[in-house]
């Protein structure tokens, strides 16, 4: 089949990128100036722009299946409006010429940030409802990217979406949002650590879901992947064991952190630096669900999650054999 990817340069797109080249597909990768992790994998790359629409039907025209990965991500706000533009307005690009030109299927990434986290006493799965306007800038594009697709699929697209919750795993080449945060964690430059933590999922796991859903997944439907809960704490104390390297332990209190902010944003202003927290990653650690469930995709895509300890081991080998950890 042909197939085509958006933001194939990124964490997910790389590692889907080699597994579909791999099962003989022909993969066309969607890239807007970036190829890192895509020079050695047979794929064919096309140059363009979710906000430009007529960059984007050399790549669609022909294609059969469409993987839209592509987004801005963001914990330091709307960046003047690109975060929105690009995770919605791209998507309805998206599927407008999904349409226009008959693809088969179109499968859409969102993100587990697209739904509301409370009540957190109960199970979040794909029933939960999305965010509304009160929500965080990405967290409300991408609930609002959602609702694109959706409606694309009522109006006759064959298009459904998988929600993964934080990924972490090997050839993380930008390296992604928390690729970088298990290296802060590795090189000592996260001098404490706040209570909480995160639903982590292996990309590998992702993929292989991914994969499965080419023909196993239905039309409209909705399917998270996620992992398991971890501790900030046990991530320094997983990359501890598997590295050797001391990693911070301290945790300071939720409020000391909202008190250091200010400092933070004017330091990382003056530095040129991004910053070591933001308003938006607070929040996200403090409303983090613990109980979201992954049955559905288990169940029909045939999902299975491994071990956080395995996850961990994996993606610092990775790093330290690609010289991140030098």
């Amino acid at each position: 089949m042909i197939i085509a990817i958006t933001g194939a340069n990124g964490h997910v797109g790389v590692n889907l990128c080699k597994a579909l080249v791999e099962l003989g597909h022909e993969v066309r990768a969607l890239v807007h100036k970036n190829t890192k992790g895509l020079e050695k994998l047979d794929v064919k790359i096309f140059k363009g722009d979710l906000l430009d629409k007529t960059s984007l039907i050399p790549f669609l025209d022909g294609s059969e299946i469409v993987f839209h990965l592509a987004a801005k991500i963001s914990i330091t706000g709307a960046s003047h409006g690109s975060v929105r533009a690009i995770n919605t307005e791209g998507t309805r690009y998206m599927t407008d010429l999904s349409k226009e030109f008959g693809i088969r299927r179109f499968i859409y990434f969102s993100s587990i940030h697209a739904f509301r986290q409370e009540p957190h006493d109960q199970v979040l799965d794909e029933t939960r409802q999305l965010v509304g306007e009160e929500a965080l800038a990405y967290d409300r594009s991408k609930a609002d990217g959602e609702r694109i697709v959706m409606n694309a699929a009522k109006d006759g697209l064959d298009a459904f979406v998988l929600s993964p919750t934080a990924i972490i795993g090997p050839m993380d080449f930008e390296p992604s949002l928390t690729g970088k945060a298990f290296l802060q964690l590795y090189h000592q430059q996260i001098p404490a650590l706040v209570p909480g933590g995160y639903d982590w999922v292996d990309v590998r796991d992702i993929v292989h879901a991914a994969v499965q859903s080419i023909e196993k997944g239905k039309k409209g439907e909705k399917y998270l992947l996620g992992g398991h809960w971890v501790s900030l704490s046990e991530v320094g104390r997983l990359i501890e064991k598997h590295t050797g390297r001391k990693i911070v332990r301290t945790v300071m209190p939720f409020w000391l952190a909202w008190i250091g902010l200010p400092f933070i944003i004017l330091y990382s202003r003056l530095s040129k630096r991004t910053p070591l927290y933001t308003r938006e990653s607070l929040e996200i650690i403090i409303n983090s669900s613990k109980n979201i469930s992954h049955e559905k995709a288990a169940r029909e895509l045939d999902f299975s999650p491994r071990s956080m300890d395995e996850t961990v081991q994996d993606v610092m080998k990775w790093f330290d054999t690609h010289g991140y950890l030098n």
